[in-house]
């Protein structure tokens, strides 16, 4: 049981460290490319916030 939950946590990790913080410039980047239909309810919430309001002191 051990040996195949250890690769797959792993493999887990692997890919949501490649995501980009949400709220971030990247993030921003990659959901504006991203098609305004698959977002979900709080990537617009964050989307609004922190890519349309975004305050120039944050920078």
């Amino acid at each position: 049981m051990t040996r195949c939950l250890l690769p797959l946590l792993v493999i887990v990790a692997m890919i949501s460290g490649c995501a980009p913080e949400p709220g971030s410039k990247e993030w921003c980047a990659q959901l504006k490319e991203k098609s305004a239909g698959d977002w979900s309810t709080n990537e617009a919430a964050e989307y609004t916030k922190s890519c349309l309001f975004k305050d120039d002191e944050d920078e």
